[in-house]
C-alpha cells in the first residue's frame, strides 16, 4: 500500500468561495474530483470541472494568496519545466513542474509556485481548468555536456 498523508489545502473554485480543508495525498487527486475533508468534519467531492486550483498551504488564516504571487520576478533556479497555466476564465499562474514523464498525472499538473516560502508550498492545477499551458523554459536540463577529461599524454609539471 502506498504512503499517504493529510495536507492542508485551499480549493479555489470557479465563481464560488474558496474551500479550506484537508486532502489525503495522493488518493484525493485521483479520479475525476477532489475529495476534501472540510474543517467541520464533512467530506466533500468537488469535480475537477469546477476546480480552478488546489493550493497546498502552510496555514488557513492567510487565505487565498496565489494571485498575489503568480509570476516569477526572475528566471527560476529550481530544476524543472517553467510553465505558465492559462485558465478557462482568462486568469493565469506560473510554476515549476518536474521534468520527468513518469511524474505527469492524467488529471492535472503539480507545480511549485513562484514563491514557495510564502503561503502556497505547491499547487495542483486540473487539466479541466485550463485553456492552455505554455512552456517558458527548461531549467537545469539533464542534457549537459560531459566534463572534459584530463589528457593522459600531457607532461606533468611536478613529479
Amino acid at each position: 500500500m502506498a504512503n499517504s498523508s493529510n495536507k492542508k489545502v485551499l480549493v479555489v473554485r470557479f465563481d464560488r468561495e474558496t474551500l479550506p480543508g484537508f486532502v489525503q495525498v495522493p488518493a484525493a487527486l485521483e479520479g475525476d474530483c477532489v475529495e476534501l475533508l472540510r474543517l467541520a468534519g464533512s467530506v466533500v467531492k468537488i469535480p475537477f470541472s469546477e476546480t480552478k486550483v488546489v493550493c497546498f498551504v502552510r496555514d488557513f488564516e492567510a487565505g487565498e494568496t496565489w494571485r498575489d504571487h503568480r509570476a516569477f520576478t526572475t528566471r527560476p533556479k529550481t530544476a524543472g519545466l517553467w510553465l505558465r497555466f492559462f485558465f478557462r476564465d482568462g486568469d493565469w499562474l506560473e510554476g515549476i513542474a518536474p521534468n520527468n514523464l513518469l511524474l505527469v498525472e492524467n488529471n492535472g499538473f503539480q507545480a511549485v509556485p513562484p514563491d514557495p516560502t510564502f503561503q502556497n508550498q505547491r499547487v495542483f492545477v486540473p487539466r479541466a481548468a485550463l485553456s492552455n499551458v505554455q512552456v517558458l523554459g527548461v531549467i537545469g536540463s539533464p542534457l549537459r555536456r560531459p566534463a572534459k577529461k584530463a589528457v593522459e599524454d600531457q607532461m606533468k609539471m611536478f613529479d
